[in-house]
């Protein structure tokens, strides 16, 4: 883990089972303060990617943490270990009464549906899902969205330029985890970013439908190396972490997400940054300050909601100057209409 968050009281950590059904159990992690006092309580259900995925569910942990630093609380997380986990773990928090569940990720959309709707008195909020689309839209859930493709369109414009500069044809990859909104908005950024600054280039993208086996989106990413992709970017969680393998086992670049990945190495040309740890960190203030309700809070560039990650220094400042420039654009609504669907 990148970052550390001072904590309140003493830290507990406890390896329990879990709620969840048959085969592996779900692991469950406490931390309560020695300093007595009414905290509120706030309940975190990672997807099966779990918090060592160097990504998407880490930032949320992250932004947990500064809460519980900030704001005090007891929190306690379930690391899911199958998609059959995610209603029990999700229900647990509600019968104990918690202040808030949190769900992190699309593939909890159903799961947290069905809670939210079965609990009605109780508060949730959940990463990558939009209320208004969920069957039974509970009015007691809350979507923390995010404009993925305007940081898409910044890393793909960069992925072009590079692209531009590098001998023979110009090709660029993508591995998404599952085909599902917010990884497709990623991906449609980045094309269309990529073809902004390349008309003439390339782009190729594959699905691992996986967030875990990097072996998996290894093989993909290996697959658009071999159609001559000079840059990788990976949509894919921990699976990710196998196509950024291939990038740097072949010598090209590799861009990350979520979280700024520049801390892989050199070959990290940049990352597509996702602000989970504020999007998560807002949610619970919001309960803090019993102002929490209902619906959706979408994040952009604009208010710093998503970004582009650290540039490699081996970029041109020429081209690093470009893109600042793109930025701007996208925020000043002088660019508009980036594609959210990959085709």
């Amino acid at each position: 883990m990148k970052r550390s968050l001072p904590l309140l009281g003493v830290l507990v950590l406890l390896v329990a089972a879990g709620c969840g059904g048959g085969g592996k159990k779900s692991t469950a992690t406490t931390t309560t303060s020695a300093t007595g006092g009414s905290k509120i309580k706030v309940g975190l259900v990672t997807d099966i990617g779990g918090l060592n995925d160097r990504g998407f569910n880490h930032l949320s942990y992250v932004g947990l943490k500064r809460a519980e630093s900030e704001l005090g609380l007891q929190q306690r997380v379930y690391q899911a270990k199958s998609t059959q986990e995610y209603v029990p773990n999700l229900s647990t928090f509600a019968r104990q009464d918690y202040d808030l569940t949190i769900g992190v990720g699309f593939t909890e959309a159903t799961a947290i549906d069905t809670v939210a709707t079965n609990f009605p008195k109780s508060k949730f909020a959940i990463v990558d899902v939009d209320q208004t689309t969920e069957p039974h839209k509970p009015a007691n859930l809350l979507g923390l969205l995010f404009k993925e493709q305007e940081t898409g369109y910044l890393v793909g414009y960069l992925a072009g330029l590079e692209e531009k500069r590098r001998p023979g044809k110009d090709v660029i990859g993508s591995v998404g985890g599952q085909k599902q909104p917010p990884v497709d908005r990623f991906i449609a950024g980045y094309q269309a970013g990529a073809k902004a600054a390349d008309p003439g280039i390339t782009t190729l993208n594959g699905y691992s439908e996986d967030f875990a086996d990097l072996a998996k989106c290894k093989q993909i990413a290996l697959n658009q190396i071999e159609q001559g992709a000079g840059v990788i970017f990976q949509v894919a969680g921990g699976c990710g972490l196998g196509a950024l393998d291939a990038a740097k086992e072949k010598g090209l670049w590799g861009i990350g997400v979520d979280a700024d990945q520049s801390f892989l190495g050199p070959y990290i040309l940049t990352s597509a940054v996702k602000r989970v740890d504020t999007a998560v960190f807002d949610a619970i203030k919001l309960v803090a300050d019993g102002k929490f309700k209902g619906g959706n809070i979408v994040f952009g560039l604009k208010d710093n909601g998503v970004a582009i990650g650290k540039i490699s220094p081996k970029v041109p400042k020429s081209e690093v100057a470009k893109v600042m420039q793109v930025r701007a654009d996208i925020i000043a609504g002088k660019i508009k209409n980036i594609p959210t669907t990959v085709k």
